[in-house]
């Protein structure tokens, strides 16, 4: 596992030598993703379509319906000044929804006590069309940037060869990438086991934006609060748990909705002014990050309540498809890279596992909105979309009754973008191991010690130099934490601290300098320094 130097060169499927595999191709550090992405394209759309036909990731998964309740406000304010969303500015209006939970990483028939972030997808039926939420319960993640998604995935699943979870395989991945510290310290801490999934909360862990009917934006981050409260198990309690049952998540929630017992959680929204915001140490569109809440207070908007088991587990909970993309007027997307490559993936996935038609099946068709498209065709069409007055014409303009575009229901949002096109990771990298060290020393005792014994175990499942390297990461997030962390693997602490930074890593606590790649000669004719913009012209 070493002799990297020698190691052989990745390409893509031509053949092409990958010369960076970190970085989407964007209009500079902070811009949106460009759609001639061939090297990411072909490598999550393959991605996509690794297994058939349960879902890669979230396999594992218990679904239920019930409505969402919107209050009509945000921050004791008229919802309307942030947003145009009918599902989010009526008050007291019940929109009707389905949820899927999921464990991440495991199989279809994988324990539910699994160490695992949990998903948690919410469909809204809005009056508008359907709005999928789609997030998991710590409202971060392991990874900023979606290009390195399938490695990620390949190293926490199971070794090709030996197929067995490999601790090795997780840190050697996560050793790579400081950013992914900050999870790593909630996933391996009791809140990597839920105790069920009334119990625990759920977020968009992404970065979205808010419309106003004025075309005004605001970033947004939108997280539920369990009224149930947050209950989490220690290793020990999980592995008595899985003795006697596998499934005793979709146990709880069946039964608790069966008997009456409806789960119920607090729908809120943190919100930021649209920016870059140079005053934080971290960018708010890298999902890698939490909004601290003395800043960014968690806001309420509303309720969701469950109150109804699916009539079949395979034709609702297992066909049932969510996406990234789905939004609607009012909530639009942020130029978070996760969220830009998720967007793709999603919609990609179901209609690869599930088929072009997936949105016929009625867990998710849309309920509050009519269908009317001039799609066609396909396997598994069993009916066609509510066409125009005239059913002979099946395009768009035509002046022999054929379907036509909506009016405008508010001003357009415009943002500028301008940028050097390039692959690029962000500069403000300090919270990589500030907010994991912060976690950390937020815990309590007993959380602490859970996790410093799942973390000690698993270094000592792995080869000298990854642990020795992880050691270094907890130690520069916390000292105390790297301590603890080498004391219970049996690792010389000094020897871990007298590791050199990651080759072309910034030092723990130090912003990136500039970006990984410019393209350099059109910077210099232009006179600009690699990574700058040009002067806009004036308006």
């Amino acid at each position: 596992m070493s002799g990297h130097d020698k190691s052989p060169i990745l390409t893509t499927r031509q053949g092409h030598p990958v010369i960076d595999n970190q970085s989407l191709r964007s209009v500079g550090e902070r811009g949106p993703a460009t759609l001639e992405n061939y090297q990411f394209i072909e490598k999550i759309t393959h991605f996509d379509r690794e297994r058939i036909p349960e879902r890669v990731v979230h396999a594992r998964g218990t679904g239920a319906y019930g409505y969402f309740e919107a209050t009509g406000k945000i921050s004791d304010e008229p919802a309307t000044k942030y947003t145009r969303a009918k599902v989010l500015t009526k008050p007291g209006h019940r929109t009707p929804l389905f949820v899927r939970f999921s464990t991440v990483i495991g199989s279809k028939d994988s324990p539910e006590t699994a160490r695992d972030p949990r998903g948690f997808a919410v469909k809204f039926y809005t009056e508008d069309g359907n709005w999928d939420l789609v997030g998991n319960n710590l409202r971060i993640f392991f990874i900023r940037d979606a290009i390195k998604f399938p490695d990620m995935i390949h190293a926490f699943k199971p070794d090709p060869v030996t197929n067995r979870q490999e601790p090795w395989r997780f840190y050697d991945f996560v050793q790579h990438h400081p950013e992914s510290l900050h999870m790593v310290t909630w996933v391996k801490s009791p809140w990597g086991i839920p105790a069920s999934y009334r119990q625990m909360e759920g977020s968009s862990v992404n970065t979205y934006k808010l419309i106003n009917p004025e075309g005004v934006a605001h970033l947004a981050k939108f997280s539920w609060v369990p009224k149930q409260g947050v209950r989490n198990l220690t290793a020990p309690q999980a592995a008595e748990i899985q003795a006697k049952e596998v499934g005793h998540a979709t146990k709880d929630l069946y039964e608790a909705i069966e008997s009456g017992n409806f789960p119920e959680w607090e729908f809120c929204v943190q919100l930021m002014e649209d920016g870059e915001h140079p005053e934080l140490d971290f960018d708010p569109l890298d999902d890698t990050k939490r909004w601290p809440e003395d800043k960014f207070p968690l806001l309420s908007v509303g309720r969701m309540v469950l109150d109804r088991n699916p009539d079949n587990v395979h034709a609702e909970t297992e066909q049932s498809a969510f996406g990234t993309g789905v939004l609607v007027d009012g909530i639009d997307f942020s130029d978070d890279k996760m969220l830009q490559g998720r967007t793709l993936s999603y919609s990609d996935t179901q209609r690869y596992r599930v088929g072009p038609n997936y949105l016929q099946l009625p867990v998710n068709a849309a309920k509050g909105a009519q269908v009317r498209t001039n799609q066609q065709g396909g396997q598994m069409a069993y009916y066609v979309d509510q066409a125009g007055p005239n059913k002979h014409v099946n395009y768009e303009p035509s002046s022999q009754g054929g379907l036509q575009e909506a009016p405008r229901t508010g001003r357009d949002y415009h943002q500028w973008v301008e940028g050097h096109l390039g692959r690029y990771q962000t500069t403000r990298t300090q919270d990589d191991y500030r907010q994991a060290g912060e976690r950390y020393r937020t815990f309590e005792d007993w959380e602490r010690d859970d996790l410093i014994a799942n973390l000690g175990a698993d270094m000592q499942a792995c080869p000298e130099e990854i642990a020795l390297r992880m050691v270094w990461h907890f130690w520069h997030c916390d000292p105390d934490y790297g301590t603890r962390v080498a004391q219970a693997a049996g690792i010389d602490i000094e020897r871990a601290k007298a590791l050199p930074p990651l080759p072309g890593k910034p030092a723990p606590g130090q912003r990136r300098e500039g970006p990984t790649y410019t393209s350099g000669r059109a910077e210099e004719a232009a006179g600009t320094q690699p990574g700058q913009s040009q002067p806009k012209a004036a308006e």
